[in-house]
């Protein structure tokens, strides 16, 4: 019998549908894992559970360990962090409703970022907005971004973001997302665990880090994203110490959300150090 080891598995435990910001719909991204040979996969789109049920019943018959999951939009202090919920119960109500509430909240801040960017001289791209995301509940930055690259007004997702849609630019809306500790008890509600995503991405301060991670922990918090589609290998080095100094596991996901948008594909996130303790070793 063969011993498996966790850390030589091609696990991708981050990466989004069209049920969110992603192009791809669920049984796309399982085929697309299929064709890449990854081993374990997690839906996390944000905010929503409504890929789940495609992409698990996708991953039926596959060489694929499907968890199904979530990745939760928090204000932290004045920052916005994302926490994955990770092996969830998708039936579960009580997480069901909450993200409900999440998506209620995004159509209103749609229509502020879409003022903003009018007030800034801009055309109104609401529509488009709504028209990428199919889905008001779900429509977010990116959809507003990739209207806006479509029509020239910036070259890359990435310019249209530095340029427009993060703090201090003129069409960023502040949003006040739920706290951090009800993410993690509606998480721990549905008998998921909470990982805290791509932590090298809030560019915070050593203390604002060491703060957030001491929260994180106290509240329940099990994991951190250490290998990330936005991580530097400098990244990767780091958060695996923080892991291990702070005992938490640590997760791999690319956070892909299309192949043109995306630094890695499904499952091909640089792998994880073997000096840590990978998360998805409790479900094998």
């Amino acid at each position: 019998m063969n011993m498996i080891i966790p850390h030589e598995m091609n696990v991708d435990l981050h990466m989004h549908s069209n049920a969110s910001d992603g192009k791809l719909t669920p049984s796309e991204l399982i085929l697309r894992a299929e064709k890449n040979n990854v081993e374990m996969v997690a839906l996390t789109d944000h905010d929503s559970l409504k890929g789940i049920t495609e992409a698990k019943d996708s991953a039926q018959g596959k060489n694929i360990h499907f968890i199904p999951g979530v990745e939760i939009s928090v204000t932290w202090g004045s920052v916005t962090i994302h926490v994955l919920g990770l092996n969830i119960d998708p039936t579960n109500e009580i997480l069901s409703s909450a993200l409900h509430s999440i998506q209620d909240t995004r159509y209103n801040r749609a229509k502020a970022i879409n003022q903003a960017l009018v007030d800034a001289g801009l055309p109104s791209l609401l529509d488009e907005a709504l028209e990428e995301a199919q889905n008001p509940g779900q429509i977010s930055r990116t959809h507003f971004a990739r209207v806006m690259k479509s029509k020239g007004i910036c070259s890359s997702m990435q310019d249209v973001f530095r340029n427009y849609l993060v703090p201090g630019k003129p069409g960023f809306v502040e949003h006040k997302w739920v706290s951090l500790k009800s993410a993690i008890k509606w998480i721990q509600t549905a008998e998921g665990l909470a990982v805290l995503a791509h932590p090298a991405r809030y560019k915070l301060s050593a203390i604002h880090l060491n703060a957030l991670l001491d929260d994180f922990s106290n509240l329940g918090g099990i994991a951190i994203e250490v290998a990330t589609g936005s991580h530097s290998y400098s990244d990767i080095k780091k958060f695996q110490t923080i892991a291990n100094q702070n005992n938490f596991e640590a997760s791999r996901g690319s956070d892909f959300h299309s192949l043109t948008e995306s630094r890695f594909d499904v499952g091909e996130a640089p792998p994880l150090p073997y000096d840590t303790v990978p998360v998805w070793a409790r479900w094998l």
